[in-house]
């Protein structure tokens, strides 16, 4: 289940809610019970690691359109 970010305009408070995405804009209660939120933008970082190298495009000519067009 995502989870979202909010961020309480009364008291300033910054908390997360896992819920459904279907769910995402529904209104939501700060932990310490005020009404007055908003949804934060979450910036997503998917990153990861690869035994094996990336290609290079081929032709060894340093990976600009394919290699083909570096001399």
């Amino acid at each position: 289940m995502p989870r979202y970010e909010y961020r309480c305009r009364t008291c300033g408070d910054t908390f997360e809610l896992s819920r459904p995405m279907a769910e995402s804009a529904a209104p939501a209660t700060c932990p310490e019970g005020h009404d007055d939120t908003v949804k934060l933008l979450s910036a997503v970082a998917v990153g990861g690691s690869s035994a094996a190298p990336a290609p290079s495009g081929g032709g060894g000519g340093g990976g600009c359109c394919g290699g083909g067009c570096c001399g």
